[in-house]
């Protein structure tokens, strides 16, 4: 199996079709339509109501719904590879995550909770999924191709998710050409129901692709909660033998903390303190339109950042280019405390791209990488992915309580450029191997 072409060209569609959350729900569209109804001339609705300012609410239904990924991940991944049947599990949080999503069609401010609910199962289904989806890559491609495929996916992800923002900024902007009635907000919520259709709809190409049991199978048992966890007590056995494992899931669990958070709540943080000058002069907040130029930006030019970066792995190593990639991502956080203006955002908008389609990449094949032979690949892809969702826990909480409690967005900047700052440090103290290693460096 491990190498076929075709099998690794399903496996990234599924790229395509989730990545369509992580761009209109995560970053454009909902954000967006979010800061529309809970703002009225400049009054936070939800603060009045719930004594909770609104972007701080956003965050911590974030926060809720990588806790709850966080603490089913490991169950579920040791359960997968006991029963060897990864791809039901997929399917299972691809369908929560496609129908949350479309269920946003009905989110009004008038139903804020229920929409904020659906919101964070949406978050649960897509990284949920991401658990098992990960887990296939050291099964379907030889280790050495590992940055390749890995890089590929996450190509296809920022494509198709561009493709589909596309037509919902064209339904959002020109409601008319669609044949949409020109009712506040409705547009946008029909963009959120395409989104799962999208989603699940795309998915069914490596969902009849991937295999749906594998070697590893074995006949039911009553004990297959307790399993899940004997699988990862084996595996943190195992972890603690292994110094470039650990030290490296210690450091990406930090320095990855920021860049989930600048991808989930950079948009949140532009709406509120970015400026732009309107058609008299007048200095006004950054506009709808300016801010989705941006989220392109950084989509379009991640997809060519995740190229750039699988090549520089190859001169560099692994290690070296992603060292690389976090400096980027400090230098950048400075940068985004000074930033006061529209055309000083694009700027900075592309320098994310860049970084962020790199970083993402080279992290999970790096991780892939750095794996022993096993069968356990659904069980130590869960500790990765522990690290990662509980590192979105932390970033977003972070952000909503220095907001909350100081009442400044940019006080939130300093608090990320931190989690970059310590993950770099502790990347750099990662063990190389010899240089013969593709992931040394």
């Amino acid at each position: 199996m491990k190498g076929d072409k075709r099998l690794i060209r399903a496996w990234t569609m599924y790229d395509w079709a989730n990545s369509a959350y992580s761009l209109t729900i995560t970053s454009a569209i909902f954000p967006i339509y979010y800061a529309a109804i809970t703002m009225d001339h400049g009054v936070d609705k939800v603060a009045e109501r719930y004594g909770v300012p609104a972007d701080s609410l956003q965050s911590y239904a974030l926060s809720a719904g990588f806790l709850i990924v966080t603490l089913l991940a490991p169950i579920l991944s040791g359960i997968a590879d006991s029963r060897g049947n990864k791809l039901a599990y997929l399917k299972a949080f691809c369908y929560v995550g496609a129908a949350s999503c479309a269920g946003l069609f009905f989110f009004t401010f008038d139903d804020l909770l229920l929409g904020l609910a659906l919101f964070m199962l949406a978050c649960v289904g897509f990284s949920g999924s991401l658990v098992f989806y990960d887990a296939f890559l050291p099964e379907i491609a030889e280790k050495k191709d590992h940055d390749r495929v890995s890089a590929r996916g996450y190509t296809m992800g920022y494509l198709g998710s561009v493709l589909l923002l596309v037509i919902n900024l064209a339904m959002v902007m020109k409601p008319a050409l669609f044949g949409i009635p020109d009712t506040p907000g409705l547009a946008a919520r029909l963009s959120f129901l395409t989104v799962g259709l999208w989603w699940a709809g795309w998915a069914q190409i490596p969902f009849r692709a991937l295999p749906a049991r594998t070697a590893t199978a074995r006949p039911p048992s009553a004990e297959v909660l307790t399993a899940g966890y004997a699988e990862l007590r084996k595996v943190w056995g195992l972890l603690r033998a292994m110094p470039r494992l650990r030290g490296f899931l210690a450091a990406f669990f930090v320095y990855n903390t920021g860049i989930q958070t600048v991808m989930y709540l950079a948009v949140a943080f532009a709406a509120r303190e970015i400026k732009d000058h309107d058609a008299t002069g007048q200095v006004v907040p950054i506009g709808d339109e300016s801010l989705i130029i941006s989220i392109l930006l950084i989509q379009l030019v991640a997809a060519v950042g995740a190229g750039l970066f699988a090549r520089l792995s190859g001169r560099m190593g692994n290690l070296g280019a992603l060292s690389t990639g976090v400096l980027a991502w400090l230098a950048l956080c400075i940068a985004a405390y000074f930033t006061r203006w529209a055309h000083e955002f694009y700027a900075l908008a592309a320098g994310v791209g860049l970084v962020m389609g790199g970083c993402q990449a080279l992290s999970r094949s790096t991780y892939a990488k750095f794996l022993p032979d096993t069968t356990d690949h659904a069980s130590f892809f869960s500790f990765y992915d522990v690290s990662h969702y509980l590192g979105t826990v932390l970033g977003t909480l972070a952000y909503g309580l220095v907001y909350q409690l100081t009442g400044d967005l940019r006080n939130t900047v300093i608090a990320i450029g931190g989690f970059f700052l310590l993950g770099l440090l502790l990347l750099l103290r990662v063990p190389r191997a010899e240089r013969t290693d593709p992931a040394a460096g």
